[in-house]
């Protein structure tokens, strides 16, 4: 029984859904699975110590202190928790993850007065535990390697949802691209600023995903239930989160899938119809050429950094457009959800199963509580 529940368990972490496991817990099946990389961090902060300025004997008498520091901090903690002062911890609770911020961002500030440093850390330090909450927690790797696996029909989902969508993308993307005023925007603009602009869209479309996916996780759960035919125990809110991740992944490859292709698309047609007498009239400029064709070959070839710059930003409207029109058009999320629903109820019919399981296993029929 123990092996056939430790098979399901397996199953639901490879489909990217690791809190479906009933027993699942943050300090025993994801801080402590990161255990070595937070140490190696841990270790390569206590560098922090250092000052260049100083000699090497007093830098490494900083360095022994650090040390000394660093230990006595964990001593004191795995006292706390009742083991041995230097032994491995077996879960990472509060105390531990907050040590693991403050105790490195402590030692700038001690040895060397340097706030700004230690503030560096601790950020950082918060970012590393967000990056194992995520992937370690709810399966962030296991889901973009499932994705991945899907890439192909990913791909020919993306093509037949595009091809409804295409005329009209196709006219708007058209007509921002031969707009003068496209291209005096985005032409010379700095690559940082584009790079921010990106970043803003990026932000619109993943803000609209975080309001509309709840919605859609509670209906395909509702589909998963009306196909299966069974009685479904119903998701936990954490659980609906991981399936919501895994929504939000596969959403977002097709929406990058979108940008690109619609972004190079239109490199190609600048390159074939926009001359440099077209760019010096739009934005005053011949364009700062990237590559060119020898004349040689009959077809004028002619790629500029312009050019780059306004395909990358109509490909990013074009995928704001996608994201948007996949979730809110009925026929498009019909679409989009018929192969996750498929996946979902195999997984779903799984846990069902993996329930009953563990019931027996605890000796009653009673489910945990929702």
């Amino acid at each position: 029984m123990d092996d056939q529940l430790a098979r399901y368990e397996v199953q639901f972490r490879r489909a990217g859904l690791p809190l479906f496991i009933e027993d699942w817990s943050a300090r025993t099946d994801a801080f402590n699975r990161a255990f070595p990389l937070l140490a190696l961090v841990f270790v390569l902060e206590l560098l922090g110590a250092l000052n260049l300025d100083w000699p090497v004997l007093l830098n490494l008498a900083a360095v022994a202190g650090a040390v000394a520091f660093a230990g006595t901090a964990v001593a004191l903690a795995n006292r706390r928790r009742g083991r041995r002062a230097l032994a491995v911890p077996e879960d990472l609770g509060p105390a531990e993850l907050a040590g693991f911020v403050l105790v490195p961002a402590a030692l700038p500030l001690l040895f060397n007065g340097q706030l700004q440093s230690a503030v560096v850390t601790a950020v950082f330090n918060l970012f590393v535990l967000g990056v194992v909450a995520l992937g370690f927690g709810f399966g962030i790797g296991a889901i973009l390697v499932w994705a991945f696996r899907r890439l192909a029909g990913q791909l020919a989902q993306s093509v037949a949802l595009l091809a409804r969508a295409l005329p009209l993308l196709l006219l708007f993307a058209v007509v921002l691209f031969i707009n003068t005023e496209m291209w005096q925007v985005f032409g010379e603009m700095e690559d940082v600023s584009l790079l921010a602009t990106g970043g803003l869209l990026f932000l619109v479309v993943l803000a609209f995903l975080a309001v509309r996916i709840p919605r859609e996780v509670r209906v395909l759960e509702a589909a998963v239930v009306a196909e299966t035919g069974r009685d479904v125990e119903p998701l936990r809110r954490p659980q609906r989160a991981n399936v919501g991740l895994v929504m939000l992944i596969s959403h977002g490859l097709q929406v990058l899938v979108v940008t690109v292709a619609i972004s190079a698309f239109f490199v190609a047609l600048g390159m074939l119809v926009i001359g440099p007498e077209v760019t010096e009239s739009w934005i005053g400029t011949r364009g700062e050429v990237v590559a060119w064709s020898p004349p040689d070959i009959g077809v004028p070839v002619r790629i500029t950094h312009e050019l780059l710059r306004v395909s990358a930003a109509i490909g990013a409207l074009s995928g704001l457009y996608y994201a948007i029109s996949v979730l809110t058009d009925s026929a498009y999320r019909e679409e989009f959800l018929d192969e996750l629903t498929d996946q979902m109820a195999r997984t779903f019919e799984a846990r069902s199963a993996y329930l009953a399981l563990l019931a027996e296993r605890r000796g009653t029929t009673d489910l945990p509580p929702a």
